[in-house]
């Protein structure tokens, strides 16, 4: 069986699909950003020296979020207008009487929604990504035009076993990190037994010398004091070293060997990777798009349950992106694995979809 039965078909219908989603999606995004820019506009403009160059920068790094945000969106709607006007015409009826299978039907629109995903994906990889870091932290100065004088040192808190450390500066890496202000809260089976106090701390064969430390031994109540103390631990420096990710500021490339960085140091990354491939499946969400709104395609326009196979098409496909978000905060919380997190949702749809279109159309 031919994918493409009529190629003037097949280009008839991805054409229609493809200008309704571009004109979905830059509806959408004019009508959101401008209530956006409406809210913000006067915290730009409060900032010192800002005008109107700011506003239209702050419009260039939120529009790329909004076109992630909103694209498998615009796909959805397009899909059901264009399925919706093509069965209206009976151009459906048209296609199936000439031999032309749901599937076949579908296919084109299944292609040119493949084609926006992988688009989409590089889109948000290369652009979306840099936007938002940018953004963040232009909103974190509260949009004056020069970044802060200066960046507190943020302190470091670091488990191995049961000790706690904390470190109020770090710096170097490898055997040449270099720990300040540090505070080692020394338990054994969770039981605080120990506080160990030094100025500095270095790493050193099994675990960590202390400069100027002070001990409170806490079942004796005493302290004591030594020029240099060796502390065993199973603290490593990488564990001090890697820093924070936020996954919504690197692409893809470079996240997963920040996520190897972590999980080598210990760190959970369950969050992260779960985001990782949620960077493929969410992208991949509007090759979906086509198969949850094929309902609006078929059964006959002169029934009267055009209006109520259009609202069935919609309830799908919004409860594929509230599924969606769901399972994504399931995995962040850790209730579930993190490749389940990001792909269940696909996954459920599609078939739900497949059986939908089979048990009605095929």
């Amino acid at each position: 069986m031919r994918m493409f039965p009529s190629n003037t078909i097949a280009w008839y219908t991805a054409k229609m699909f493809v200008v309704r989603s571009a004109a979905f999606l830059i509806g959408l995004i004019v009508i959101l950003e401008s209530l956006d820019l409406l809210g913000e506009s006067g915290k730009i403009l409060a900032a010192a020296g800002n005008g109107e160059a700011e506003l239209w920068t702050y419009v260039s790094l939120r529009v790329p979020q909004l076109v992630q945000l909103f694209l498998p969106f615009s796909v959805l709607l397009a899909t059901l207008v264009t399925l919706a006007t093509l069965n209206q015409n009976s151009e459906v009826v048209i296609f199936k009487a000439a031999g032309i299978s749901a599937h076949q039907i579908l296919a084109p629109l299944f292609i040119a929604a493949f084609v926006i995903a992988v688009g989409n994906f590089a889109f948000n990889e290369a652009v979306t990504t840099r936007a938002t870091a940018q953004l963040k932290a232009w909103q974190d100065n509260e949009y004056r035009r020069t970044p802060a004088a200066s960046t507190p040192v943020q302190e470091s808190w670091v488990r191995g076993g049961d000790d706690l450390f904390r470190a109020t500066s770090v710096a170097g890496v490898g055997d040449a990190t270099l720990l300040k202000g540090v505070t080692i809260y020394d338990r054994v089976d969770n039981r605080l037994v120990r506080i160990v106090m030094a100025d500095t701390a270095q790493p050193v064969a099994d675990g960590w010398r202390l400069a100027n430390a002070r001990s409170f031994d806490v079942a004796s109540g005493t302290v004591k004091t030594a020029p240099t103390l060796d502390f065993a631990s199973v603290v490593v420096p990488r564990q001090f070293t890697t820093t924070s990710i936020n996954p919504a500021f690197l692409p893809l490339w470079e996240l997963r060997p920040q996520i190897a960085e972590q999980r080598a140091a210990g760190k959970p990354v369950d969050t992260l990777v779960a985001a990782a491939w949620h960077k493929i499946s969410g992208p991949l969400s509007t090759v979906l798009m086509p198969l949850l709104g094929a309902v609006a395609a078929f059964g006959l326009a002169r029934s009267g349950r055009l209006f109520v196979r259009a609202v069935i098409g919609m309830f799908l496909g919004f409860a594929f992106f509230v599924a969606d978000n769901f399972m994504l905060a399931m995995g962040n919380f850790g209730a579930v694995p993190p490749v389940m997190a990001a792909w269940a949702p696909f996954v459920l749809f599609l078939l739900i979809g497949e059986a939908v279109l089979i048990r009605t159309e095929e």
